[in-house]
């Protein structure tokens, strides 16, 4: 089955902040597009504008000028009630902070986003890919950062978004859980048919990516299909 294309569009996005001699423009026309199913890597050095970029697709953030388009549908068309309808059906958050509520257990946290969706996935199902079944009823502080990353990563999953959004998810991790985190997204990826946005600076990661953006000064510097792409568990940095 052929790609959609042209399912996110991000089309001669600016954006700036401040004003007179403190404004700072951190988008500087930012252009392309990513296929459905795609494990697109937006990769650059801090301060290129990644995190920015990233806050505009998932309706957090405005843009100055240009658009973003998910099957067309334009963010800067939807009142508040729309967008907050666009953010609740069709995108789920990775951060590098896990921001998992404290007294709820796993399976608890992982509902959470369950709630927020008309199709959910199977729990019990959904667990188990994620490596916490028998962690289920653990509270968050009885889990390693690795752990605590699943069940956020499980949290975003579970409403079978469009779009994963992912903010430097393994930022806090040391190189092996770093490792089984991407990994996981991997399978998340080839398993649900996610479209996987991944922020990160990590050059190797762009190894794994069907495509990658480079940005740097607030522009596309590079945007490249990755014909040979390999394994997370190939990844070496």
């Amino acid at each position: 089955m052929q790609k959609e294309q042209h399912f996110l569009e991000v089309h001669q996005i600016y954006k700036a902040y401040g004003s007179g001699d403190s404004r700072q423009e951190v988008l500087r026309g930012m252009d392309f597009t990513v296929a459905k199913g795609e494990f697109c890597v937006l990769l650059g050095p801090s301060g290129s504008g990644k995190s920015t970029l990233l806050n505009i697709i998932g309706g957090i953030d405005c843009a100055d000028d240009g658009y973003i388009a998910i099957h067309g549908d334009k963010l800067k068309d939807m009142d508040e009630k729309a967008l907050t309808m666009y953010r609740r059906k069709h995108l789920g958050y990775v951060f590098q902070l896990y921001n998992l509520i404290p007294n709820l257990t796993v399976k608890e946290n992982i509902e959470v986003g369950a709630y927020l969706s008309d199709h959910p996935l199977e729990t019990e199902e959904l667990l188990q890919t994620l490596g916490l079944y028998e962690h289920r009823h653990k509270l968050p502080n009885q889990l390693s950062g690795g752990q605590q990353q699943r069940t956020s990563i499980g949290r975003a999953i579970i409403k079978n978004p469009d779009i994963l959004l992912c903010d430097e998810p393994t930022g806090a991790l040391d190189y092996n859980t770093s490792k089984e985190i991407l990994k996981l997204i991997e399978e998340v990826n080839q398993k649900y048919g996610n479209t996987v946005i991944m922020v990160t600076h990590n050059e190797a990661i762009q190894q794994m990516a069907d495509h990658t953006v480079k940005l740097r000064d607030g522009q596309v510097r590079k945007n490249i299909m990755n014909e040979n792409k390999i394994s997370a568990t190939e990844l070496d940095w």
